[in-house]
């Protein structure tokens, strides 16, 4: 599991709708770019919304062999054939949520301290979402801003601890950051906005891949 996640999930993509595109079209046009972890994150939608969209999107990410991960919805994963689950703070413990899916899928969960991160690994998360990097508008309730330091310390203590989880970056990361966020020795970054508000989403997640896979 931790080898998928470390070479598959070092570009994740968090769905988002915009003006121009769905959730759908969004994802694929960064898989043509070269992207294969999707996290399905509609948080606004209702459950049959969410359904629906998830059944495309496995068939989506079935085409180009790529992740597929709900957010938030436990309950929604085997319905819709994901490969996991991503859960933040207030969502079902990791505990639980292995409980109920089973040793087969991928559990992530979201971070903001080391303390949290190792928490998560002692509930049997697969890897932890650690963020904001800085302040993104596609997220609300954001927690404390991390920066490079944060993700360095966190990444340093989880060392310490002899504690071997993949560490994902998400929050507000632009293209002219992944080089700086990469060297503090993350597993890889999640992007949302930064993709989707670009010309091009395919071309930019085209230049993002060719960054990511030179580090």
């Amino acid at each position: 599991m931790t080898e998928i996640i470390k070479h598959r999930g070092r570009l994740q993509f968090i769905t988002h709708k915009t003006l121009h595109l769905d959730e759908l079209a969004g994802a694929e046009a960064v898989l043509r770019g070269g992207c294969r972890w999707i996290q399905l994150r509609m948080k606004q939608a209702t459950t049959n919304e969410i359904i629906e969209m998830g059944h495309k999107m496995r068939q989506l990410c079935d085409k180009y062999e790529a992740t597929l991960i709900i957010d938030d919805h436990v309950e929604l994963v085997k319905e819709i054939k994901a490969d996991g689950v991503h859960l933040g703070q207030n969502d079902m413990p990791i505990n639980e949520a292995r409980a109920t899916l089973g040793e087969q899928y991928i559990i992530g969960g979201t971070a903001n301290t080391a303390e949290q991160a190792i928490e998560h690994y002692k509930r049997g998360a697969d890897y932890v979402g650690c963020g904001p990097f800085r302040y993104t508008t596609t997220k609300q309730n954001l927690s404390p801003i991390l920066g490079l330091d944060g993700y360095k310390d966190i990444i340093h203590r989880l060392n310490e601890a002899q504690i071997n989880i993949p560490v994902v970056a998400i929050g507000g990361i632009t293209l002219n950051d992944i080089n700086d966020i990469m060297q503090t020795l993350v597993d890889g970054i999640a992007l949302s906005g930064a993709i989707l508000n670009a010309p091009n989403p395919t071309d930019e997640t085209q230049n993002i891949v060719r960054i990511i896979n030179t580090l």
